[in-house]
């Protein structure tokens, strides 16, 4: 029996609030987690607050990227296959991860970076955050059914919030520059932007500003096919009610 509220745990599931150390060894002590796996996951939990947490343990080529999503002002990505990193569940990163040959220490430290990689989303100021998706990111049956249907339920979760708007364009309407693959645009209040790409084995940044703007000209022209945010938010549900049929 674990002493500890349900809903608290389902916060901390969701990654919408970092626990206190103190709950964290009430669950692990309930759970009966070994000394030196408790001891770890402790520290882990006693730094998830501290300002350079993401960057002392993300892994070289991602602590770049956090570095500009904390730091920008506005954030625009364009997804094509899988959830973007700031609106992924808990249980659709495991899915994720466990088909790598990671081992599942390293694979639980990189949920906890995407987990805490959010908090740019509800911090003072927040970053605002606009995601245009690909129809089949929704469709993608990532960790099976029930994973999918909690990922799309907390994407629709998210997108009520007023610093972020979510859009999906749809599947089958032809030839557009997002079909490419995906990309980030960075802008910030004292910088130039920054545009991220990303692809299987790696990822890179475009810095000269003739290119950048391609990109934006590419994000104007995704915006211009995408459906409305009410009705992509129809389409949202409308899938998680074929998850759940």
């Amino acid at each position: 029996m674990i002493d500890v509220l349900p809903q608290n745990i389902s916060n901390w599931e969701s990654g919408k609030r970092i626990p206190k150390i103190e709950d964290v060894a009430t669950v692990l002590t309930a759970l009966r987690v070994d000394a030196g796996e408790r001891d770890r996951l402790l520290e882990l939990a006693r730094n998830a607050n501290e300002p350079n947490w993401l960057e002392q343990h993300a892994p070289p080529k991602l602590a770049t990227f956090v570095e500009y999503e904390q730091t920008a002002a506005n954030m625009s990505e364009w997804a094509t296959g899988l959830m973007p990193g700031l609106l992924q569940t808990p249980a659709y990163i495991k899915a994720l991860f466990t088909s790598t040959a990671l081992p599942p220490r390293e694979i639980e430290t990189r949920v906890m970076i995407r987990i805490a990689r959010r908090e740019v989303l509800t911090g003072y100021p927040p970053l605002e955050y606009r995601a245009l998706l690909s129809e089949s990111v929704l469709r993608q049956n990532i960790g099976g059914a029930q994973v999918m249907a909690e990922q799309l339920r907390h994407l629709l979760a998210v997108a009520r919030a007023r610093n972020v708007s979510v859009r999906i364009v749809p599947g089958g309407i032809g030839y557009h520059p997002g079909l490419y693959g995906p990309f980030v645009i960075f802008d910030f209040h004292d910088l130039p932007p920054i545009v991220h790409l990303e692809h299987y084995r790696g990822s890179g940044y475009v810095y000269d500003q003739n290119h950048l703007a391609d990109y934006r000209t590419a994000m104007q022209d995704l915006s211009a096919l995408a459906l409305g945010e009410p009705e992509s938010l129809q389409l949202v549900q409308g899938v998680i009610s074929e998850l759940e049929a």
